[in-house]
C-alpha cells in the first residue's frame, strides 16, 4: 500500500554504536582511602562513651536534671563527634582526597576537631573563622596542624571556604550543610542513642526534655529524629543566644531570617537558618540572653566545680528553667542537656569580668534568679 512500509521487510543496515566504557580506577587512591578510613574508624574505637553528669537538685523535687559531658572526647567538645561524621562521610563520598587541604567555615571547637582528624590522615587544614574567635581555640586548631583564615565581617565565611576550595583543589566540609546528613541518626552510637542507652536504670530513663543548643543544628536534628524513630514521648528544645536568626525563623516560619550581628556565644547562633537545622522537628525553642547563658555557667562551676562554655550556658538556662517549670506544675521527670566544652577556652571572655564589662552584660539580676531557685525551687526572672 502506499505511504506505509511492510512489516515483511527487512530494516536498513545500521552501524552499531560502541559501549562507552570510562574507567577511573585509581588502586593508589583507593589503598589510601581505605586507611583513612580505617584510621577514623580506629579512633572511634579508642574513644569510650562520655559520662552523663546528674546535676545535684533537691531528690525530693522529683526532677533529675543531666548534662551530657561532651567536653571529654580528645578533641575536648560536642563537635568532636560531628568532626568524625563529616571526616567519613567526605571520605567515603570521594570528595576528600590525599594531599589537598580539607577546609571548614568554623568559629573554633569543630576546627579543633577537624584539624585534629585532618592531621590524622595526613591532609592539610585550613580554618576559616571570625576574628573574634577566641585565641585559645586558635592555638588549639594550630597546635593540632590547621591553619587559621580569619575574616572581619563572620558572614563572609560561607563564601570564602568556598573560594579557597575551589583556588586549592580542597573540599569544603561546609557543617552547616552537612551535620544533619553526614550522621546516623538511627543509632550507630550517636549522641542521642547513648543518652537514652546511659538513663536505661534511672528512675526516669525516658527524659521529659532534651535540651540542645543550635550552632549547624546538627545535634538537635539527631535527638528529634532519634526521639520520633524509637516513638518515644521525649520533646526537643532548642535555645538560641541573642544575635542568632534560629529563634526567629523558627517562630515565623522563615527560611530565610536572618542576623545581621555575630553571635557572642561560640559554637552556637548563626546569621542565617543553617540547612543542617530542622525546623520542624523541634518542639520548642527559647531566646536566651548572652547575661543568663554566662550567669548559667559560673552557677555551673559553684554547683559542680566544672568550668564550661558559654553554649552550655545557654542549655543550663533552659534546661533548668523547663525544670521550674515541671516543678511548678507538680511533674516528676527528668531533663537533659550538654555540656558542649570546657571553660578554660574561655576564661577570657565568660569568665572575665572585664570582658563582661566591655560587651555591657550585667548577670547579676540572672544570677539572682538562678541562686534563688536553687536555694527555694521558686523560679522569678
Amino acid at each position: 500500500m502506499i505511504g506505509f512500509v511492510s512489516t515483511t521487510e527487512p530494516a536498513p543496515d545500521a552501524t552499531p554504536v560502541p559501549t562507552a566504557d570510562v574507567d577511573r580506577s585509581d588502586p593508589e587512591y583507593r589503598a589510601w582511602l581505605k586507611e583513612a578510613v580505617r584510621k577514623v574508624r580506629a579512633e572511634s574505637g579508642r574513644s569510650a562513651d562520655t559520662h552523663l553528669l546528674a546535676f545535684p537538685l533537691p531528690e525530693h523535687w522529683g526532677i533529675d536534671l543531666y548534662l551530657k559531658d561532651e567536653s571529654t572526647h580528645p578533641t575536648g567538645s560536642l563537635k568532636h563527634r560531628l568532626a568524625r561524621s563529616l571526616f567519613l562521610y567526605g571520605l567515603c563520598n570521594g570528595w576528600i582526597r590525599p594531599g589537598r587541604p580539607v577546609i571548614e567555615a568554623s568559629s573554633g571547637s569543630t576546627a579543633v576537631s577537624e584539624a585534629y582528624f585532618a592531621k590524622l590522615i595526613g591532609v592539610p587544614f585550613i580554618a576559616v573563622m571570625p576574628r573574634t574567635t577566641s585565641t585559645e581555640k586558635t592555638r588549639l586548631i594550630e597546635f593540632h596542624g590547621g591553619r587559621c583564615h580569619l575574616v572581619d565581617d563572620p558572614r563572609t565565611v560561607y563564601e570564602v571556604s568556598a573560594a579557597l576550595a575551589a583556588e586549592t583543589g580542597g573540599h569544603f566540609l561546609d557543617q552547616f550543610t552537612y551535620a544533619e546528613r553526614a550522621t546516623d541518626w538511627r543509632g550507630n552510637n550517636n549522641i542521642a542513642e547513648s543518652t537514652f542507652h546511659q538513663l536505661r536504670a534511672e528512675r526516669f530513663p525516658e527524659p521529659a526534655w532534651i535540651v540542645a543548643t543550635a550552632g549547624t543544628g546538627g545535634t538537635s536534628a539527631t535527638f528529634a529524629r532519634y526521639v520520633h524513630y524509637m516513638q518515644y514521648d521525649t520533646r526537643v528544645c532548642v535555645p538560641d543566644p541573642e544575635n542568632s536568626c534560629f529563634f526567629d525563623g523558627w517562630t515565623r516560619g522563615d527560611p530565610d531570617a536572618t542576623s545581621d550581628a555575630a553571635s557572642r556565644i561560640e559554637g552556637i547562633g548563626r546569621p542565617r537558618m543553617e540547612p543542617s537545622f530542622v525546623p520542624a522537628a523541634v518542639d520548642r525553642m527559647m531566646k536566651v540572653p548572652d547575661a543568663a547563658s554566662v550567669a548559667a555557667v559560673r552557677a555551673l562551676e559553684a554547683a559542680m566545680g566544672r568550668k564550661a562554655g558559654g553554649s552550655t550556658g545557654t542549655g543550663l538556662w533552659s534546661a533548668l528553667r523547663i525544670v521550674a517549670e515541671m516543678r511548678a506544675e507538680g511533674r516528676t521527670g527528668s531533663v537533659v542537656t550538654l555540656l558542649c566544652d570546657p571553660g578554660d577556652r574561655y576564661l577570657d571572655k565568660y569568665y572575665s569580668d572585664g570582658w563582661l564589662a566591655a560587651q555591657g552584660l550585667d548577670i547579676a539580676p540572672y544570677t539572682r534568679t538562678l541562686d534563688r531557685f536553687l536555694a527555694t525551687g521558686e523560679w522569678r526572672e
